[in-house]
């Protein structure tokens, strides 16, 4: 796999025996709605139950029940195109889609397909390189996810969950725009955090309410689309752009060797990096979708979108936005603060707690937030959300710093202190006597002192070993115990060694 420089955005190549090959791939995100209850039932859809614990008489498809559409799933689906800026349908319809799993009762699944309710849109995104590039949004639609089929606790049975069956999902599914493994993973990342900024979806990869098929093609460069395969339920950034290498991969060596790309079903292996084949992938007709009698077709109007694109909160592109140009940040800092939004709101709440202009104290509460408060949750193994320092407590940190009673050695003190007690700053300043001194008799008795300590020292000094300078500031803030006022160390020095 190579790249070669192509303008603003490079181009990725897949390096064959007979020449080069580009990949050209399409992602189906499969992305749980927030929603209490499932999509056609009350069903509840917390994570972790009990096997089978959260099984309606609907999700189980027992002779009689009806599917009733969950109001909430739709809001979120909603609202989730808007903020990709896709178009919405204000007449959507639901489609059978037939075909065999053991964990999916009715024998089809209720799904969307020649009517969704959102329409095309685009993400925005830019890779760890720094590359941008959009992707186009063929649709969304609405659809009740399977169950689950669980293959380890017998050597001869297969058990089933049916906990995971009818909950709500968004498929998102992307336009084949995407043309690299870093590509893939940048936009997957940025969908997930957009979700997460909705609240439509809570991301978790790793609990399975986010996941992707992959699907991928492989071509000569300017020919048309290849045979394309789909490697389905690939539950992590890493594994999806590790996908998307090892099947472009294994289809340019097939293509070399003689052989032809089937169109199929594969599943991918974490723990060798591989794909494998699955089934024969079926085209749309093999399905016999046809619309699904038991539901009306769903139906709202202008009032309905204009009240979920005022629930929308400011986007993760938005709020970055501001926060380089309103507030001043780097592009960096405002890139790592607006990763997540449980970040940006601690972040927003820690500046509001100052009392000061935002554009005034951001940058230094920017700086302390992604230095000295992003290290010490990373050592205790904790997120921002369960942050032992809240935002309050941080800005009285921030000012008494400001303010000149601590100085930047004593804060660091003092936050590990407030890591440990859970005590304010202020309190802690009191009763532990942490406060910064600018008392110049005692400065000057600790310079003397050293001074005196270190006669061959001050000789190098003063023979033109400016560096030296350093180590006497060092000293004599060790002997004050860290309390002194440096800019007073740094003053009363420079006369003492004159």
């Amino acid at each position: 796999m190579s790249y070669t420089d192509n303008g603003s955005r490079s181009t990725y190549r897949v390096k064959g025996a007979t020449g080069d090959f580009e990949i050209v791939v399409g992602l189906e995100v499969h992305a749980q709605v927030t929603a209490n209850s499932k999509l056609f039932s009350g069903a509840a859809t917390s994570f972790g139950a009990e096997p089978n614990s959260q099984v309606s008489l609907v999700d189980a498809a027992m002779p009689g029940m009806l599917p009733v559409i969950n109001g909430e799933c739709v809001r979120q689906a909603v609202r989730t195109g808007l903020a990709l800026g896709a178009e919405i349908h204000k007449w959507s319809r639901f489609d059978r889609k037939n075909y065999f799993y053991a964990d999916l009762p009715q024998g089809y699944q209720i799904s969307q397909l020649y009517h969704p309710i959102v329409g095309e849109g685009a993400l925005d995104i830019e890779t760890e390189a720094g590359e941008r590039s959009t992707v186009g949004i063929e649709r969304i639609h609405l659809e009740q996810d399977a169950g689950k089929l669980i293959h380890d606790l017998s050597p001869n049975q297969s058990f089933v969950d049916l906990n995971r069956s009818g909950c709500a999902l968004m498929e998102i599914v992307s336009k084949p725009d995407i043309r690299s493994p870093a590509e893939a993973g940048a936009y997957v990342a940025a969908l997930r955090q957009l979700l997460r900024y909705v609240g439509s979806c809570d991301g978790n990869m790793d609990e399975g309410s986010m996941r992707a098929d992959v699907n991928v093609s492989v071509r000569r460069p300017g020919e048309g689309f290849g045979t394309r395969t789909e490697t389905k339920n690939v539950n992590s950034v890493r594994f999806i752009m590790q996908a998307v290498e090892t099947e472009a991969r294994r289809q340019v060596d097939l293509i070399e060797s003689g052989g032809s790309v089937v169109q199929e079903t594969r599943l991918f292996d974490p723990g060798t990096g591989t794909t494998r084949a699955m089934r024969s992938k079926e085209d749309a007709h093999d399905y016999r979708y046809f619309p699904d009698p038991d539901l009306l077709p769903v139906e709202f109007d202008d009032g309905f979108v204009a009240e979920c694109r005022a629930s929308l909160p400011e986007l993760p592109v938005a709020k970055r936005a501001r926060y380089e140009q309103a507030l001043g940040l780097t592009p960096y800092l405002a890139q790592v603060l607006t990763a997540e939004k449980d970040t940006a709101a601690w972040f927003e709440a820690l500046v509001a707690a100052t009392g000061k202009p935002e554009a005034e104290i951001a940058a230094r509460a920017a700086n302390w937030v992604t230095s000295d408060l992003f290290g010490a949750l990373k050592r205790l193994g904790r997120d921002i959300t369960d942050s032992p320092v809240s935002p309050e407590a941080g800005a009285e940190l921030l000012a008494l710093q400001a303010d000149g009673t601590l100085s930047g050695p004593l804060a660091k003190q003092v936050f590990e202190i407030m890591l440990e007690t859970g005590e304010a700053p202020g309190a802690i300043v009191e009763s532990r006597g942490l406060r910064q001194t600018s008392d110049v008799g005692a400065i000057d008795a600790a310079i003397a002192t050293i001074i005196a300590a270190n006669a061959d020292k001050v000789a190098q000094y003063k023979a033109g070993k400016d560096a030296l300078f350093g180590f006497f500031v060092g000293q004599t803030m060790k002997a004050m115990g860290g309390k002194a006022n440096p800019a007073a160390v740094n003053e009363r020095l420079k006369a003492a060694l004159a």
